[in-house]
């Protein structure tokens, strides 16, 4: 039976250039380095270590998420309903709150800032794009920032967890169905999330997956039955909880399938990226994968004057108020002391 290899005190250069590209820098040659193209693993004899488990190898009886597959079936038939509660309310509400888990949570949150490190920013700013991607529906940003560093790592080879090379549907959702951690997620989380793992905050907010979409959804028919009886209650509580967060499961899971299969390409890299205005669109951004699977930690994903990335228009609003701050909006550091180099006169 395959297992994940615990981290260990010595990686190979191979291994330390993988999770380099997708972890933070610690000074400014490793920051070129996060913003290079992949390196395949064709080019090495054996297959890393960090690669497993393979796609094959989690496709086992004995490794299914009944928690991940019991969450979005109920998920799924609960918006069978919807069309029995719309109001235009309720539909609002939708709107706002997925845009509100999906750019600010999935797309900043989880993606831009937890994951790639695009930015610095305050403690309390940290948690609280933490626990508005929580409330996405999408796992807790342990297991979300573990899953998408190693995708990044291994990206359409073999131990990416969502590569279309095993089928657009496995990509797009059935990837879910299987645990990626194949049975020892410490060891798991601490190999790809070592810098969130020993955060007890983030630890917390794993614990507090299912109680926080309890509280939200018991507020939302709460807040809908005292303003219009059980109807309105249920409006916005299948409207504003599900269907949205069945619409943002969707949005970020076209970003694994559909950027991978259909688009076209600013950069030559050695996975499948593409961008994608289609997914641009409904993912507040992401769409544009090809730009950054180029250069993964840059914060600001539409490289052409026509890739609109709305989430990269919040980041710079938080910069200017001063909430975030470092931000990497530059393809390399020769760039940005090319662009932040400004002529001086002669006294």
């Amino acid at each position: 039976m395959a297992s994940v290899i615990p981290p260990t005190k010595k990686q190979t250069p191979r291994q330390r250039k993988s999770l380099d590209r997708a972890q933070p820098s610690k000074n400014k040659k490793s920051d070129r380095d996060a913003n290079s193209p992949h390196v395949s693993n064709d080019k090495i004899g054996k297959l890393p270590a960090n690669a497993h488990p393979t796609a094959a190898e989690r496709r086992r009886g004995n490794n299914l998420s009944y928690w991940a597959i019991g969450w979005l079936t109920i998920a799924h038939l609960v918006v069978l309903a919807a069309p029995f509660y719309f109001s235009w309310t309720g539909l609002a509400v939708m709107v706002a709150l997925h845009w509100m888990t999906g750019s600010l949570g999935i797309c900043l949150g989880y993606h831009r800032l937890l994951t790639h490190t695009g930015m610095k920013t305050y403690s309390w700013v940290r948690y609280t794009f933490a626990t508005i991607g929580t409330l996405a529906g999408e796992g807790s940003a342990l297991d979300w920032v573990a899953d998408h560093r190693k995708h990044h790592a291994h990206s359409d080879q073999e131990g990416d967890p969502h590569s279309p090379h095993e089928g657009g549907l496995w990509a797009h959702i059935t990837w879910l169905a299987f645990h990626t951690h194949n049975g020892d997620r410490t060891a798991y989380l601490q190999r790809w999330v070592p810098d969130l793992y020993k955060q007890r905050g983030m630890r917390i907010l794993d614990m507090l997956f299912l109680p926080l979409h309890i509280a939200v959804g018991s507020a939302l028919y709460g807040i809908g039955y005292a303003i219009g009886g059980n109807d309105f209650g249920l409006s916005l509580l299948i409207w504003g909880m599900f269907v949205r967060l069945v619409g943002v499961l969707h949005a970020t899971w076209m970003v694994n399938s559909a950027s991978h299969m259909w688009g076209y390409k600013n950069y030559e890299t050695t996975d499948d990226s593409r961008n994608n205005w289609i997914v641009a669109i409904v993912a507040y951004g992401e769409g544009w994968h090809n730009n950054h699977h180029a250069y993964p930690r840059m914060a600001k994903h539409g490289h052409k004057w026509w890739e609109f990335d709305i989430t990269w228009q919040a980041i710079r609003l938080l910069r200017a108020v001063g909430l975030v701050w470092d931000v990497v909006d530059y393809r390399t550091v020769a760039e940005k002391q090319e662009r932040d180099n400004v002529p001086t006169t002669a006294a």
